[in-house]
């Protein structure tokens, strides 16, 4: 069993940033990928970025590469998004999801094997 909660969402306007984190509990051991999805209302869940725990091997999604940062800090099982120059198309809810294997697909959301419950980034134009 693995739980993920994050935290750090909220209403921010354009241009300006946020710093989302996910911390991790339970059989983190089991876990080798971290990943960051997005939701929109309307739309499919998407990929925004992940990295693994082991060699800090990170990823991101073209929409998002240059303006967010993923980064972990293993002692405190948390994994962050750092999320710079906020447009309003970045609103959605975010949710941080967890990985048992480091091969297959990283983007794909059927690859996590566990999720956290979301929380809300809203960016105002």
């Amino acid at each position: 069993q693995v739980r993920l909660v994050e935290s750090g969402g909220g209403l921010v306007q354009a241009g300006g940033s946020l710093r989302l984190s996910c911390a991790a509990s339970g059989r983190i051991f089991s876990t080798y990928v971290m990943g960051w999805f997005r939701q929109a209302p309307g739309k499919e869940r998407e990929f925004v970025s992940a990295i693994s725990w082991i060699g800090g091997n990170t990823y991101y999604a073209d929409s998002v590469a240059g303006r967010f940062t993923i980064s972990r800090d293993n002692a405190q099982n948390t994994v962050y998004l750092q999320m710079n120059s906020l447009k309003p198309e970045d609103t959605a809810v975010y949710y941080c999801a967890a990985r048992r294997s480091r091969g297959g697909v990283w983007t794909a959301p059927n690859e996590y094997d566990y999720w956290g419950q979301g929380t809300q980034v809203t960016v105002s134009s």
